[in-house]
Parts: structure tokens; C-alpha cells; sequence
């Protein structure tokens, strides 16, 4: 159906040049049936880029999904305008005492600094906590799977020597769970990250259960016993360009940052890079939303 969104976010606009429906909150023809609401914590640098990839995905269950952002308190974001975010965003204590139905928590440049380290960890923490008693299924993408595994469980905070980053090859490793249902044997995925996820303390922490992953990016989608808690390590809400620009960010930073792996055509960065994991993407969300949300 379609997902609802306040009239002016510029993924409105976005969005529809890609034939996505996508309906604006003062129209009142909202079919009359409870839709499901997502509450979205956008902790990635470029908010506007990253409310496209995620609304992109979102729109294409058949259910209808009203949408609210969700910004850390009071923090000052470098990268998009505070009119945007005190517009479109909302706080912590906006929310607390309201009833949803799914949150999704991205992923955030962060990965080699130390929780305690972090200003606004505390928020972090007393987020996830109220999550896991107040929503029915909670989406965490890439740092913030780090970041919430640190809480639930106190897993250790691991970082690889060298990023992980580009497109690998996955395969499932329970295919009877209904989160990856319908996918292929093997799927393709980004990665852009330094944390690592053992397996090894993945089992002997945790009571996740571990339903994809790649040989070399190692593990990628977990669930908890519940089925309640769903963790990812890459990023498939990506588009084909994003591992680009931030490759060239960081040249022009001077990082010296290495080729992005199975990325660019012939390993040329001057080619332009095709989009190999959408399909994938898509299933995953849908998945989510039919079986564990709705």
C-alpha cells in the first residue's frame, strides 16, 4: 500500500520520481484500517540521503506504515540543516508514552571510538532498554547492532584492524525462518564498517541464532530467541552510489582509503557501480514488516 510521511520531507518529492507512492499526513484518505507505526532513529551523518534508502524499502510491503523520526535529544547534527531536523524530527521524551510497533536504528560513523566515549551513549542506552520492553520488533543496522549488543549483552566491543567495505557474497544459514524467507541460497550485500562480530562470542554471549552470512565480511543477520531483536552488520539500505561517495569523501580527506571490495567495474573507480543487492534488500524489509512487526 503506501507508507505516510509529513508533506514536505524531500524524500516526498524523491521518492516519487522513482513511481513510489508515498502519501503525505494531511491527506485524509488514509485507508481506515490501523496501519503499523515505525519509529526510525537516523543516527547516519547525511539524514536526507539516509530517510530516502530507508522509506525506499519500507515502501514496499503491502501494508500501510505511518512514519515518525527520531533524533538523539538536543544533539546538533554537522551534516544536515537544524531546520531539517527540528522540522521532520522528533524527541525521546516526544515518544516515550506513545505506542509503536517497529523502530529501526541505523548505523553511525563510530565505530572505532568507545562507547563511554560517545556523548550521547547514555540516550543510546535508555532508548534500546525502553525499546525492548515498549516495541514489538526492534531493526538494528550496523553500528547500532554493535552498539546494542554492548547493551543487551554486554558484548565486547571488537574492531577489525582493516574496514571491512564493499559488496560481498552471503549465503543463509537457516532457511526455515521466516526473516529470510524467499531468498536465494546466495545474496549480495555492502558492508562499510570496522566492527567485528565473532562467532564464536556471538554463541557463547548471546542467545542469537545467526541466519546469514559471508566468507569474507563474516556475520551478517542475527535474531534473538524471541524474535524480537533482529541485528545487521552491513547495509543493505544503500544505494549504488553511496560506497562511492564515501570513498571519495575520505580521498579528498586524505585517508588513503582502500578500493571498496567487488564495488567498482573492473576495480576502476573512474566506472560507475551497479546496484547487485536490492532485490534482496527489499525481501529482507518486507520480511520484517509481514512476520514481525505485523
Amino acid at each position: 500500500m503506501t507508507i505516510r510521511v509529513l508533506d514536505e520531507l524531500p524524500a516526498v518529492q524523491s521518492l516519487k520520481k522513482e513511481n513510489i507512492f508515498i502519501m503525505q499526513k494531511s491527506r485524509d484518505i488514509f485507508q481506515k484500517i490501523r496501519s503499523l507505526k515505525i519509529l526510525i532513529l537516523n543516527l547516519m551523518p547525511k539524514k536526507i540521503e539516509t530517510e530516502n534508502q530507508f522509506l525506499r524499502l519500507l515502501s514496499y510491503s503491502p501494508l500501510q506504515i505511518d512514519i515518525q523520526l527520531l533524533r538523539i535529544d538536543n544533539h546538533i547534527s554537522k551534516n544536515t540543516p537544524s531546520e531539517h531536523i527540528n522540522k521532520f524530527y522528533c524527541n525521546f521524551t516526544d515518544v516515550k508514552y506513545q505506542e509503536f510497533d517497529g523502530l529501526i536504528i541505523t548505523g553511525a560513523p563510530l565505530g572505532l571510538i568507545e562507547f563511554s566515549k560517545i556523548t550521547f551513549w547514555p540516550q543510546i542506552k535508555q532508548l534500546i532498554l525502553w525499546a525492548k520492553e515498549h516495541i514489538t520488533s526492534i531493526l538494528f543496522v550496523c553500528w547500532a547492532t554493535q552498539a546494542a549488543l554492548k547493551i543487551l549483552y554486554n558484548f565486547p566491543q571488537c574492531v577489525r584492524k582493516k574496514k571491512i567495505v564493499g559488496i560481498y557474497q552471503h549465503h543463509t544459514t537457516n532457511t526455515y525462518t521466516a526473516l529470510t524467507k524467499g531468498f536465494d541460497t546466495i545474496f549480495m550485500a555492502p558492508h562499510s564498517h570496522y566492527s567485528d562480530f565473532p562467532k564464536d562470542l556471538i554463541y557463547q554471549n548471546t542467545d542469537l541464532k545467526i541466519l546469514a552470512e559471508s566468507d569474507e565480511a563474516g556475520v551478517y543477520l542475527m535474531i534473538n530467541e524471541n524474535k524480537k531483536l533482529i541485528f545487521l552488520t552491513g547495509h543493505p539500505e544503500y544505494d549504488a552510489q553511496t560506497l562511492s561517495q564515501e570513498y571519495f569523501r575520505d580521498i579528498n580527506l586524505g585517508l588513503n582509503p582502500s578500493l571498496p571490495d567487488n564495488y567498482f567495474p573492473q576495480n576502476n573507480p573512474k566506472l560507475t557501480p551497479k546496484i547487485t543487492w536490492r532485490s534482496h534488500a527489499y525481501l529482507l524489509f518486507a520480511n520484517w514488516l509481514n512476520y514481525y512487526v505485523y
